[in-house]
């Protein structure tokens, strides 16, 4: 399919797509916007079924960046890029060593860091070629592993949206879709304020680290949709809100660290309709960019990073006021005030 024509194609200012035979690497980056300043987005790297599904995901991802970047008043454009994991056996230090080649001649319109599937040693390679990564744990202005920082956010934000809706969460059952790096942080936190868990992931050790740890109800990955709680956070890959699972919800708010959650815009509508409250993906799960940011300036500090995750809150409250004064969905408000910020 013709990139232009694409449907997830949003006026993005370049789409670059890499392949390497020698090391296997296939990849692309898309470059969003830079109104605000250069783009900025992780790498995911994931076993795609095809290109077409991985180039989906790229446009995708690269746009809600544009505006997680605009939203949580940052510096910075949106990009993202998804490199397709190669089948079998793999140099994953040439994959990524070969892959901060490609990201070097795009000439710093786009920086890169972790994202799913990536870890700092994958930054730490990349650094060897360019100089436009983030997420190093190493260097004066280093940041580290962005997860715990994204996981704050959210955390915060689920607590928000709970006060809205006049939930303590000493008490609330939240149901956790995904137990990577940032779902994971998040059930700490959660069951640290007193909340019950209900868990799921693919990765059935990381389920009953949670059962262990957090005293977590594990559930099969398709059965976290119809339980029983006061929350849905989706802390997993994207467009898992959609016909199908939004008839299943019987939380009350939606509040998680997963991207690009809604299918399709009137899924907002369909959730608005259930008076399920959904706090939009891309200003809950932004503490992690925040945190990139900061190293990419060269500034980082600890109290910049506290500053902006205050700004996530403020702005979901915005958000959620303007809902409840208007009537729209909290996804249509939060988007037509991401746009006017990048100039569109």
């Amino acid at each position: 399919m013709a990139i232009f024509e694409h449907p997830s194609f949003d006026e993005h200012e370049s789409v670059h797509s890499f392949y390497d035979p020698e090391t296997g690497l296939k990849a692309f980056v898309a470059v969003h916007s830079t109104h605000l300043g250069p783009s900025a987005g992780g790498t995911r790297f994931w076993r795609y079924e095809n290109s077409d599904l991985a180039l989906r995901d790229v446009l995708r991802l690269s746009r809600g960046m544009s505006y997680k970047n605009a939203m949580a008043g940052l510096k910075l454009g949106g990009g993202k890029a998804v490199v397709m994991k190669p089948e079998g056996d793999f140099d994953r230090n040439a994959l990524f060593t070969k892959f901060g080649e490609f990201i070097n001649s795009i000439g710093g319109a786009y920086y890169t860091a972790e994202d799913v599937g990536m870890t700092t040693d994958d930054m730490r390679t990349i650094r060897t070629k360019t100089k436009f990564v983030a997420g190093l744990d190493e260097g004066d202005a280093a940041s580290g592993d962005p997860s715990p920082i994204t996981a704050d956010g959210v955390f915060r934000c689920i607590k928000l949206a709970a006060n809205k809706r006049g939930l303590d969460l000493a008490g609330a059952t939240i149901a956790v879709q995904g137990l990577g790096h940032v779902g994971y942080t998040v059930c700490r936190l959660l069951h640290a304020a007193g909340a019950k868990l209900i868990v799921t992931d693919i990765n059935q050790q990381a389920a009953n680290n949670a059962a262990d740890e957090f005293g977590a109800k594990i559930v099969a990955p398709d059965e976290i949709y119809a339980q029983t709680a006061d929350v849905f956070s989706p802390c997993a890959l994207g467009a898992i809100l959609n016909p199908e699972t939004v008839n299943l919800l019987k939380a009350n708010i939606i509040a998680g660290a997963a991207n690009n959650q809604l299918s399709t815009p009137e899924i907002g509508l369909a959730l608005q309709d259930r008076d399920i409250l959904y706090c939009p993906d891309y200003v809950v799960n932004a503490g992690g960019i925040i945190n990139i940011a900061g190293e990419i300036e060269g500034n980082y500090s600890p109290e910049w990073v506290e500053t902006k995750l205050q700004g996530i809150e403020k702005t979901l409250g915005q958000i959620f006021d303007l809902a409840t004064e208007t009537g729209r969905t909290t996804d249509a408000i939060a988007d037509e005030m991401a746009r006017a910020r990048i100039g569109r």
